[in-house]
């Protein structure tokens, strides 16, 4: 996405495309004996569709329907519903080298939820387990940015992108007091290119620098003076290479995002909930193989771990997993694209009690692309 102005120049989309797509995501795992969930269980319904009108302006809308449910000794949670729906336009310039994007985040989703559901929305939220609906739903919100990529040589290309997103105040949980989100600032910068003897190979690497606003909290019977909360800058680091192999290819990548401490709270604010600075970091391989003309597989597997830890002080290991699977792809017409995906992870995570506990979890997912 970040050089997403050097590809739409090139490909020219025919003015009238539009391409849907929906299925079904699962995502579930079980932990070991002694851990505060025995089990958590996820199921996604994604809808997106994409429309350009005219060679420059596309209008994307997304959305989708969760069901998550989580088991304890004590007893089962439950959340479902619809998440908001994302609605962008991206309008590209006469050299197809500036892209100006805007976004509206219509609230359709689950604002309130019962303080009851607050477990289980924190371990769909948990970074390394990384489920596709970490969230049903919040008040809504309005981004606006820009794209741009130019030359860098005679085979390589570089980016820059920001934007910035403005949310809406809601009130997350029953009894609570409403929540004034602050804003959140992001910047881009990219290269791309070929690389080996032959220029068989190419490379992709991206850093990304977002930064947000202290979040405030109005006065509720939990808290008669209200609150402040925020969340540390992240920078994250992301980079690829896709080598041949043969009538295939094999990529590599990895990324690493670090959450610094929170910035932006006086000394008044002592009390304040801060979220923890964190390091997540993943590294991961393909081997993307064309079966024939309409069928397409590709081995993968991931490794990712997460660290976690107060303002000051070495961060500590949150948990780590490995996800080996496999996607498939079929073209069935000219029209219909299916993509099935299986994986299994194996890890741990750490428990209450400064020990760890095993962690094993199926991810299934079946989505169709239709385009005319």
């Amino acid at each position: 996405m970040l050089l997403a102005a050097m590809p739409l120049a090139a490909q020219q989309p025919r003015a009238d495309l539009a391409t849907a797509r929906s299925g079904v995501i699962l995502d579930a795992y079980s932990f070991g004996s002694g851990f505060a969930f025995d089990n958590v269980v996820e199921w996604t319904v994604p809808v997106t569709v994409s429309q350009h009108v005219g060679q420059r302006l596309t209008v994307d809308l997304s959305a989708a329907f969760a069901r998550a449910s989580g088991a304890t000794t004590s007893g089962n949670f439950r959340v479902s519903g619809f998440t908001d729906t994302d609605v962008r336009a991206s309008w590209a310039t006469g050299s197809g080298h500036l892209i100006l994007a805007v976004a509206a985040t219509l609230p359709t989703g689950q604002e309130t939820v019962p303080d009851s559901t607050v477990p289980l929305l924190s371990a769909l939220a948990t970074e390394l387990l990384a489920f596709t609906t970490p969230t049903l739903g919040s008040g809504g919100g309005a981004t606006g940015g820009f794209a741009t990529a130019f030359r860098l040589g005679e085979r390589w290309a570089g980016g820059v992108a920001a934007s910035y997103r403005w949310h809406a105040g809601y009130t997350p949980v029953a009894g609570g007091g409403r929540l004034e989100p602050g804003g959140e600032g992001r910047v881009r910068l990219g290269v791309e290119g070929p690389v080996g003897a032959r220029g068989g190979g190419y490379f992709r690497g991206a850093a990304v620098y977002t930064a947000s606003g202290v979040d405030t909290t109005a006065s509720s019977a939990a808290t008669p003076n209200g609150s402040r909360s925020g969340i540390g800058d992240r920078i994250l680091a992301y980079s690829s290479v896709s080598l041949p192999a043969g009538a295939s290819s094999l990529v590599f990548y990895g990324y690493d995002m670090y959450r610094l401490r929170p910035r932006g709270l006086a000394a008044a604010d002592s009390n304040a909930v801060q979220v923890p600075r964190g390091n997540v970091f993943a590294l991961g391989a393909r081997f993307e193989r064309t079966l024939s003309p309409a069928l397409g597989l590709a081995p993968n597997v991931e490794f990712r771990s997460e660290l976690t830890g107060a303002s000051a002080g070495s961060l500590t290991l949150l948990g780590w997993l490995v996800r080996p699977g496999v996607d498939l792809r079929y073209r069935a017409s000219g029209q219909v694209t299916l993509l099935v995906q299986g994986q299994m992870a194996f890890g741990r995570l750490a428990d209450s009690n400064g020990g760890s506990v095993a962690l094993v979890g199926p991810r299934a997912v079946v989505l169709a692309d239709v385009t005319r």
